[in-house]
């Protein structure tokens, strides 16, 4: 067996350890493979040829549009303040009884999700406007961080997720290969607004198991979660709260109904979600031309990283297959003891790992088309797959020491808060995404009964 591709993956793990930039360190690695290859009679040079093929087809993908407009429609929303406004009016309405304020960042974190679907973003977001308000109501450091990282990483899962985006495109290129190797030449495909229906339900399941944990949390301790102090006469008002609920609620109803109904491609309705995005701005007067260009700077900055790595991928799997290394991962998959099970749960833990130390767009554009296409294969539902993947990497991006979520927090967080109270906050919500997990796992259901109803 040509252990070659091994090594060249290895070879790429380890230089991106070391700190050399993604799209530059895939390509540049497997051409100097390559070129290794084609002097020793190892690789076929006309494999190369295949890559301004490939080159184009990302270029031209209309899929892809959705990610630009999906970024710019999650930092249109964070730039004008609309979801700091949404913070407040829920904090007020919510924030008065004890376990009030948690309730109020895990419903404005799962919108956030929704409308910015990057990690990064909505933990540092939610950091910035929750956590000081959260300790200087009494709560504690370890349980209001905790609620904020964990939160933040909704935005792995929940639609229309940018990890979701890249993930179905990804998926759906494995998935017709996969049918092709097995001599099925009418492929079925799956879509991007597929993977987002099969999110819905563990994507909800998770933020109900997180109010349940408050929520418990409140009836074991309710001094650990104190309410807000008020007057006596002091009443809430409704108006302000619905004036700030209801248009980021109506816009991401817009885009995720229009895709699971299948009246908008998910490009189309990411246009109808940066325009809407635009004109809420606009209604709440806090469009400038100063916020427009740091918008604009931020969605270009992203969509340029996103391609820019698609681009390295694409060279790194083409070379990767011309030393055979599709071959050799089925192979390995076949001698793994319990078959699909074991070839699955040896995937999961991979990618969890790997979590720790590279961001999800490299993960999808790496890992998953070389083991995807072998697992789909193997009968393993693509949809399922996917959603299994997307919430295994939220997992892991919560987990300490390495998880992402947790060193996007310290970067915001105040000095008084340590390293050891967010590490110590998140391990509630790690046994709880575990839990949700291994529910996936049993009931693949969960992921696959809403697209196929829809």
């Amino acid at each position: 067996m040509d252990l070659t591709p091994l090594l060249l993956f290895a070879v790429t793990f380890l230089a991106l350890l070391i700190g050399y930039p993604v799209a530059a360190t895939l390509a540049g690695v497997a051409l100097i493979f390559a070129l290794i290859g084609i002097m020793t009679g190892t690789f076929d040079p006309s494999d190369l040829g295949f890559a301004s093929g490939r080159l184009f087809g990302i270029i031209t993908n209309q899929t892809l549009i959705a990610v630009p407009l999906f970024v710019f429609m999650g930092a249109l929303l964070e730039k004008t303040r609309i979801a700091e406004d949404l913070l407040s009016s829920l904090a007020e309405l919510f924030g008065r009884v004890r376990g009030g304020l948690a309730i109020t960042v895990i419903l404005v974190g799962t919108l956030m999700a929704a409308s910015t679907g990057i990690v990064g973003a909505t933990v540092v977001t939610m950091g910035m406007m929750t956590l000081p308000i959260m300790l200087q109501r009494g709560y504690s450091p370890a349980l209001a961080t905790g609620t904020i990282c964990a939160t933040g990483t909704l935005g792995q899962i929940i639609p229309p997720s940018i990890a979701l985006v890249l993930l179905g495109d990804v998926l759906s290129n494995g998935y017709q290969q996969a049918q092709l190797n097995m001599g099925i030449f009418a492929p079925k495909s799956i879509s991007v607004g597929d993977l987002f229906a099969g999110a819905i339900i563990p994507g909800l399941c998770l933020v109900g198991l997180y109010l349940s944990y408050i929520l418990v949390r409140v009836l074991v301790n309710p001094d650990s979660m104190p309410p807000a102090s008020r007057g006596r006469d002091e009443k809430i008002v409704l108006a302000p709260i619905i004036r700030a609920l209801l248009p980021p609620l109506c816009l991401i109803m817009a885009v995720l109904g229009s895709i699971i109904g299948g009246y908008a491609t998910p490009t189309e309705a990411a246009g109808v979600g940066a325009v809407g995005a635009l004109l809420l701005g606009l209604v709440y007067r806090r469009v400038s031309w100063a916020v427009l260009s740091e918008v604009c700077t931020a969605t270009m900055a992203t969509t340029g990283m996103v391609f820019f790595i698609l681009v390295g991928a694409s060279i790194f799997s083409l070379v990767f297959r011309g030393f055979g290394g599709e071959e050799l991962v089925q192979s390995l998959f076949a001698q793994m003891p319990g078959g699909v099970w074991g070839a699955l749960i040896i995937v999961m833990l991979v990618i969890f790992i790997l979590g720790f130390i590279l961001d999800f767009i490299e993960i999808t554009f790496v890992v998953v088309p070389i083991v995807g296409p072998v697992l789909m294969a193997m009968g393993v539902d693509p949809i399922w797959l996917g959603v299994l993947i997307a919430m295994n990497l939220q997992t892991s991006f919560l987990t300490p020491p390495f998880g992402f979520a947790l060193f996007y927090l310290r970067g915001v967080a105040p000095k008084t808060v340590t390293t050891a109270d967010i590490y110590r906050g998140v391990l509630p919500f790690i046994f709880l995404q575990v839990v949700a997990l291994i529910a996936l796992l049993l009931y693949p259901a969960l992921a696959t009964w809403l697209p196929a109803q829809l």
